[in-house]
């Protein structure tokens, strides 16, 4: 692929988010030329996007950096039909209420990347508004037609299902071409003219350009981005203790943090290209030097673009004291622990109750398996025995909670309910 002129085309090439870019050399033109609208869809499946997601949410942010227009398409439409793409099996169907909750929580993780005011802020229109409105009848025979099933049949996302002998139903079967339909309806409301998106999505995006020229829209791109593993093959987003969440009611700052503190050391450089905007030439700097200093910066700049300088500076500031120290910081994600009416409890609980009230395992039994492998302290004092009683007398005075570590990285504060 050829050196982009254009700043955001230059920048996503020298940064590792480009998989797959259709006509390079006309969209390179045509960011040269003017504005350009380009969008994003995310279906709402969930309170939260997760880590998963930030890729295409960079791209959008690094769209509107350069001078043009980004789009946040909210799917209230398609999150009703389920997007069969890398699915194994058929989506959950959420009640519309569910849907507008889950839309609403959304919004507050974009806000955070992208401007919403000003002369190039951001768009958030939702799909439902035009998808609900659509006469089926008349759908089929004005999109539907333009559609060849054979050629549907091919594509990856319904290829793999059938292959597998998985159920496809008829809804999702539908989703292509509503995706597709969105592509030239934001054209039509908005000059839309480049839709960006994980690699499993190419298909998708070509209906929709293929469609903008059979119903008029003129020449419409397409951008992906990888779908990230790391290199040791791990979904991007996914740890053993859950998804890596966006939303801080979900997953704290210190645990965002401490989420990329633990990249993998190949990892690092491509991974402050991705989710960080310091320059190239800082990034191959902190490349030639110490690897952990390099984790650092990534866990501060990555969440400073998540949560704010102040916030990302206050739980680096907790991993020194936690780490370097052995101290306990203002920032460590803090649980709960029932005091109870069982006549033991009014002493205190034990070892394993309070580990596993800490969320840093997810169960009693996976508990007493890091005791048993020397693998827990609390309050920096190592735990040998999951049913020695820890007293509440016990609590460290300064934060009025029991400091629980497992393993080398993970900690978190329990206190007692009250």
């Amino acid at each position: 692929m050829s050196a982009f002129r254009s700043d955001f085309l230059r920048i996503l090439q020298e940064r590792g988010y480009i998989h797959q870019i259709s006509d390079p050399e006309g969209l390179d033109a045509l960011f040269l030329r003017e504005p350009v609208f380009a969008y994003v869809g995310y279906d709402c499946t969930g309170p939260s996007l997760h880590v998963g997601h930030l890729l295409s949410i960079m791209m959008l942010r690094w769209l509107q950096k350069t001078g043009h227009r980004p789009i946040a398409l909210m799917g209230g439409g398609t999150t009703r039909v389920g997007d069969p793409s890398g699915k194994d099996e058929s989506r959950r169907i959420l009640s519309v209420e569910d849907i507008e909750a889950n839309k609403e929580s959304l919004k507050s993780v974009f806000e955070r990347f992208i401007d919403f005011d000003g002369p190039r802020r951001a768009i958030m229109p939702d799909n439902a508004e035009w998808l609900t409105e659509l006469n089926y009848i008349d759908f089929l025979r004005d999109v539907g037609r333009h559609f060849s099933v054979n050629r549907m049949l091919s594509f990856d996302s319904v290829k793999l299902r059938l292959e597998r002998d998985q159920e496809l139903s008829f809804l999702e079967f539908n989703y292509m071409i509503l995706q597709a339909y969105d592509f030239v309806e934001l054209h039509r409301r908005h000059g839309c003219v480049l839709q960006m998106g994980g690699s499993d999505q190419w298909g998708n995006i070509v209906n929709g350009i293929d469609l903008g020229r059979r119903m008029g829209a003129g020449q419409l791109y397409a951008i992906t981005c990888p779908l990230l593993t790391t290199s040791s093959g791990a979904k991007m987003g996914k740890t053993a203790q859950g998804a890596v969440w966006l939303n801080p009611a979900l997953l704290s700052p210190y645990e965002y943090w401490q989420y990329w503190r633990n990249t993998e050391d190949a990892d690092v450089g491509r991974f402050l290209r991705l989710f960080t905007e310091l320059p190239l030439d800082e990034i191959a700097r902190l490349e030639r030097g110490d690897l952990e200093a390099a984790k650092k910066s990534l866990a501060t700049e990555a969440t400073k673009l998540l949560h704010g300088p102040q916030e990302a500076e206050t739980v680096a500031e907790t991993a020194r004291a936690v780490f370097g120290e052995g101290g306990v910081g203002s920032a460590l994600p803090t649980r709960e622990i029932d005091r109870g009416s069982n006549e033991q409890w009014r002493v205190g609980r034990s070892n394993t109750a309070i580990v596993t009230a800490s969320g840093l395992v997810r169960s009693n039994t996976e508990a007493r398996q890091k005791i048993a492998e020397r693998a827990v302290r609390i309050n920096d004092r190592l735990v040998t025995d999951p049913y020695e009683i820890v007293r509440w007398d016990q609590l460290i005075p300064s934060v009025g909670a029991f400091k629980v570590q497992v393993g080398k990285k993970r900690v978190a504060l329990v206190k007692p309910k009250d």
